[in-house]
């Protein structure tokens, strides 16, 4: 416990001061949203045992209802990420309501048909500007009177709201629920025998995990002022599936971590292989730098086989245990 706490605070004091330390505002803040998604998805994984392929509907989701309330209607930010949140939480909740009654396999299939029915809903309605997505948001000012263009305004207000759901996460998972959570992962029949309804913990684990999901999405829009199809698509669900394994499963730090270990492969990786490149003069650092998901994947295979517990289980494991 000591040892996430000290752990907790080094990572507080280094994204506080990293804006004044010449990292750019915007690329942090991506990777916050993403690690806060990642997080979101883990409150259903690693602590409820369910498996979903559907997030990416309630992250995209959340992210065109934010985008389209401000750019379409002028609303102040906080009412978009609002309506964006509660979108992802509405579709989490008709979601789980069709899936929470069936188990393995057959869960996840059903999230990623209805996930899939949203994304082609998406990609033919006409104000989500289809394959070209929603582009021009504008950050506009926080409850009508803070402007957010600023990058280090809207830095702080985006970490700030992190900040809040990540300590909500931490209290769900070590409060009375959380740990029915855990019992249900354990042993789902064995909960059921205690008299404890089951079906009704899954469903509001699904929602809180939907709603959350979709404050990331949200947010990720106000910062970056567009939304695509790609974060509603299929492939994003299996990116935090990769990001949670990769950064450990059922720890709280450890999926944000593999979030900025992927995202940040992502977008420096290209820039990367056209520098050995150019001078080396050997094309294949080329080539792997545009093969994004052929490193990661590889990058997955060395954490399964070196790292089973993930990046950050294993350096949880491997600390001393102390009970103060």
């Amino acid at each position: 416990m000591r040892n996430n706490k000290i752990l907790y605070g080094l990572l507080a004091i280094g994204l506080c001061a990293a804006p004044f330390a010449g990292v750019y505002p915007v690329f942090i803040l991506k990777l916050l949203c993403f690690g806060l998604f990642a997080c979101a998805f883990n409150l259903l994984i690693g602590f409820s045992g369910l498996v979903s392929f559907g997030h990416a509907a309630f992250f995209g989701g959340a992210g065109y209802v934010c985008g389209y309330f401000i750019k379409a209607y002028g609303f102040s930010p906080e009412i978009g990420v609002i309506a964006g949140t509660l979108f992802a939480a509405f579709v989490g909740l008709c979601m789980a309501m069709v899936a929470i009654k069936r188990e393995g396999i057959y869960f996840s299939m059903i999230t990623l048909a209805t996930s899939q029915l949203i994304f082609f809903y998406f990609l033919q309605s006409p104000w989500t500007g289809g394959e070209d997505g929603l582009q021009g948001i504008p950050r506009g000012n926080l409850f009508g009177f803070i402007s957010l263009e600023n990058d280090r305004v809207i830095y702080f207000f985006v970490l700030a709201v992190i900040a809040v759901a990540f300590w909500l996460l931490v209290r769900i998972v070590h409060s009375p629920f959380g740990q029915i959570l855990r019992a249900i992962k354990e042993s789902e029949s064995r909960a059921t025998s205690l008299g404890y309804d089951t079906q009704r913990f899954k469903l509001t684990a699904f929602v809180l995990s939907a709603a959350l999901t979709g404050l990331a999405g949200a947010l990720k829009v106000l910062v970056m002022g567009f939304e695509t199809l790609t974060d509603v698509h299929w492939s994003m669900s299996g990116l935090v599936i990769l990001m949670t394994l990769v950064g450990g499963l059922g720890t709280f730090i450890g999926p944000f971590v593999g979030a900025v270990i992927i995202i940040a492969l992502e977008n420096k990786l290209g820039d990367i292989g056209t520098v050995m490149a150019t001078a080396t003069g050997i094309d294949m650092f080329n080539v792997l730098g545009e093969s994004v998901t052929t490193v990661t994947g590889l990058i997955f295979i060395v954490c399964v086989l070196l790292f089973r517990r993930g990046v950050m289980g294993e350096i949880i494991h491997r600390l001393p245990a102390k009970s103060n």
